[in-house]
């Protein structure tokens, strides 16, 4: 599996696109590892992972890029995280009795959109939303970049439970080839090679085995892999933090609404963080999230 868990960018010489492959191992596996998820949610979750992976590469910014899918449907709730550091973490949220064991994105998802979030260190939040009116994720997503008036880019997703892998193909400005006739022949060529992959190949080969299959007639150059990795966010600071958030009489009221003891999970990772009275009168005494006992997870 030595193409998997890492993005690599490949550029063509004579063309004006770049592309990027992602390949999703151990880092699917930890998100799947988290909930029971049935097959088709956790097929999803993949491939929703595997274009956050892909889309991280074309921003220029540090922070972190937020897929959040929402529908009436059988799957009400999909959301993926992905820092520009590429780590990941991913969660679904699905009614088991209405999914089919062969059920698509939009049998599972009706009424769907999804909001795309950047959410960068420096600079402004900014989000983009599409309907999930395409029968794939890849096929939402490209309607996103085409409606959105971003650069002409195409997604190719895939998904199996074990393995999540995707590629991108995006359009440059023009530099290479100047003659808008040239330029849109170029770009329909090397979308139409694309087309012919499978998802089996998309799978089981390599970067490089699968770019010669492709694009063995073309100039490209493959850049080196940039690794991703899962790695949730949360911590007993944040916990804190939100727990503070509510005020002192408000937590002051959970406590004793729930035995004096506040537990905060985790809906990515399953973590816990609990908080007794102790801890909660230290927080708001200013006396920061560790409590004078051991930390309890």
């Amino acid at each position: 599996m030595h193409d998997f868990d890492h993005t690599q960018r490949f550029l063509f010489d004579d063309s004006d696109v770049r592309g990027e492959l992602v390949g999703l191992g151990q880092s699917y596996q930890h998100v799947l590892a988290k909930h029971d998820y049935p097959q088709p949610v956790a097929q999803l979750l993949g491939e929703l992972l595997a274009a956050a992976s892909l889309l991280i590469g074309t921003l220029k910014f540090d922070g972190l890029l937020v897929l959040q899918a929402r529908s009436s449907g059988a799957v009400p709730l999909l959301m993926v995280e992905c820092s520009s550091d590429g780590e990941l973490r991913g969660i679904a949220r699905y009614h088991a009795e209405q999914i089919g064991a062969a059920a698509g994105l939009l049998e599972l998802m009706p009424e769907g959109v999804l909001a795309m979030t950047i959410e960068p260190k420096q600079g402004q939040r900014y989000q983009g939303i599409v309907d999930l009116d395409g029968a794939t994720l890849a096929a939402c997503l490209t309607n996103y970049f085409a409606t959105s008036e971003q650069l002409p880019t195409r997604f190719w997703l895939c998904a199996d439970g074990q393995r999540a892998r995707g590629l991108l193909l995006q359009q440059l400005p023009a530099d290479r080839l100047p003659d808008a006739e040239a330029r849109a022949a170029s770009w329909q060529h090397l979308l139409t090679l694309a087309d012919t992959l499978s998802a089996e190949e998309l799978l089981g080969l390599d970067n490089e085995t699968l770019l010669h299959r492709l694009y063995h007639q073309e100039a490209l150059r493959l850049f080196e892999p940039r690794p991703l990795c899962f790695r949730c966010s949360c911590s007993r600071e944040r916990s804190a933090r939100a727990l503070v958030s509510l005020g002192q009489a408000d937590a002051e009221l959970l406590l004793a609404e729930h035995a004096g003891e506040v537990v905060i999970d985790c809906q990515f990772c399953n973590q816990r963080y609990a908080f007794d009275a102790a801890d909660v009168a230290q927080l708001f005494a200013g006396g920061g999230s560790e409590g004078p006992l051991d930390t309890r997870h």
